[in-house]
């Protein structure tokens, strides 16, 4: 009993597209022959071709003869009657065996045309179970019609290579930090051994000694902290919550120190929906960058609106004439417009903090390099839940 219960759950929910396609072929096929049989059938029983009968009719063997007692005519019609039952029943048992033949037949046309049909699938899934990490560069390729499983294949491809960007980001990211890290690493090691193999070293030497390490500790505490804000800001926002950006950039531009540089704000209010600690990361990066790459006595311009239902904030600021080629380079993570130049302890994470934010937040971010020199940035952030419907600005 539990044998046939298996067999049964096996055929009613089978574990192959191959073996469900033919089951459905069969079935159909048997369903339609069955439904044809039956109106054959009902046609044939109704309709009575006496005068064919009685004109090139003769008794089939096995009939029973006609009744001596019967007129000639009910005679003819019991014959007719007779003979018309017999050749249903000859009719049906025939058909009946000739669709129990066609179904099996069925069955296995179903399987070797569902198996032709599928074979593309099945060569997407060996290539796709092949691709790994050392090999991810390889696709599908799908040759053939333009149909489902060729748009399938291609979809697979797309994303094949998005994941092989990625991973190759990733691997760039993973050693553009190492490299960050190794590097103040190194120096500590050499100030420190300095220190211990110098046998003149007095307290003043020690005590410039530390302050150096000091130094090189905050920042690799600046880079940590940029790290740890990226990975969080890509990991998606947890809640949201409306952000007057106004507020938010006015409490970013009171505490930055701006030196010759003349920074002019134009402040309105714009109530954002996001996370009040990245967005304050993210104008505080967005003005730090516009004052730290600037020229002696440039400017910074900061605007805060909503704009076609958008809140938006702007920095735009003077500085070195930025190619438009590198432009996209510069907000990728330990990027910076001088390689050779480690920017005060920067490390380049800055803009791409920007965009994970921004991005984090779906919200639009749009860089130009001002043909003077400088940089103009733009985020616009949905507007909190409540306010007015956005349009691309």
């Amino acid at each position: 009993m539990g044998e046939m219960l298996a067999s049964l759950r096996f055929v009613t929910s089978p574990r192959t597209v191959r073996l469900r396609l033919t089951l459905l072929y069969g079935v159909l096929f048997a369903a339609s022959g069955a439904v044809l049989l039956t109106i054959t059938f009902l046609l044939v029983w109704n309709s009575r071709r006496n005068a064919t009968a009685l004109r090139y009719g003769t008794l089939e063997p096995g009939l029973p003869a006609p009744t001596p007692s019967l007129t000639v005519a009910e005679q003819a019609r019991d014959y007719v009657q007779r003979q018309n039952e017999a050749l249903i029943q000859d009719l049906l048992i025939q058909s009946v065996f000739a669709l129990a033949i066609m179904t099996i037949i069925s069955f296995a046309i179903g399987w070797l045309i569902s198996g032709r049909v599928l074979r593309p699938l099945r060569t997407m899934n060996d290539t796709i179970r092949r691709i790994s990490a050392r090999n991810i560069h390889e696709r599908l390729a799908l040759e053939g019609p333009r149909d489902e499983l060729r748009n399938l294949a291609d979809t697979v491809d797309g994303l094949l290579s998005r994941l092989h960007a990625a991973l190759d980001a990733h691997k760039h990211f993973v050693a553009n930090a190492a490299h960050e890290l190794r590097t103040p690493l190194t120096v500590e090691h050499a100030l420190l051994e300095e220190a211990l193999l110098d046998p003149g070293a007095d307290a003043d030497t020690l005590r410039s000694t530390m302050g150096t390490l000091l130094t090189i500790s905050e920042q690799q505490g600046r880079l940590l902290e940029s790290l740890l804000t990226l990975a969080e800001s890509e990991g998606g926002l947890v809640h949201r919550q409306p952000v007057d950006l106004a507020t938010v950039t006015d409490r970013v531009v009171r505490a930055t120190s701006t030196g010759d540089l003349l920074l002019q704000s134009t402040l309105s209010s714009a109530l954002a929906s996001g996370d009040p600690a990245l967005i304050e990361r993210l104008v505080a990066n967005l003005v730090d960058n516009a004052v730290r790459y600037n020229v002696a006595g440039g400017r910074v311009e900061i605007v805060t609106e909503v704009t076609e239902g958008w809140a938006v904030v702007s920095v735009l600021n003077t500085g070195p004439v930025i190619p438009p080629d590198q432009l996209e380079r510069l907000l990728e993570p330990f990027q910076r417009l001088d390689r050779t130049v480690r920017s005060n302890g920067h490390h380049g994470l800055g803009l791409s903090i920007v965009r994970a934010i921004a991005a984090a937040h779906d919200a639009l971010l749009s860089a130009r390099a001002r043909p003077d020199g400088g940089l103009s940035v733009r985020v616009a952030f949905p507007l909190a839940a409540g306010l007015a419907p956005r349009k691309e600005p």
